[in-house]
């Protein structure tokens, strides 16, 4: 475990009641590990924003009887293969399948990987959630 270090912060009353109010809703147990989060959030934005190696998950909902929508996903998940982990395929119900892809390697490549894959046809909705790969942010 690292060193903590301490430090004052000044706010506002409102802007820290607010803050309050929000992390209660968030289910924090202080104000310390809110702001670690607050902070990792933004240094993992900066990596991302900056081109370092990264780590993510692309999820995806598509309706299977589309025509060539499963083939699509497939080849354009074996066109970004240097960058991805592992797929997991999960049926919704009769018509709709949930993938989830998860992906390291550059930013760019990576976001370059969803959005192909929301660019298919047949292809309903996709969100790429963005994180660390741990290496950098403590």
């Amino acid at each position: 475990m690292s060193e903590l270090a301490r430090f004052g912060v000044s706010l506002e009353k409102t802007l820290l009641d607010r803050f309050d109010q929000l992390i209660g809703k968030q289910q924090y147990t202080n104000r310390s590990e809110a702001l670690r989060d607050l902070i990792r959030r933004e240094l993992v934005q900066r990596q991302w924003q900056e081109g370092s190696d990264v780590a993510g998950a692309i999820t995806l909902i598509y309706d299977h009887h589309r025509r060539d929508v499963i083939s699509r996903v497939t080849d354009t998940q074996h066109d970004f293969q240097e960058v991805i982990i592992s797929t997991q395929h999960i049926h919704l119900d009769h018509h709709n399948c949930l993938e989830i892809v998860a992906a390291r390697g550059k930013a760019e490549k990576v976001q370059r990987l969803a959005d192909a894959l929301r660019a298919i046809k047949g292809v309903r909705h996709t969100t790429l959630s963005m994180s660390s790969t741990g290496r950098e942010i403590e």
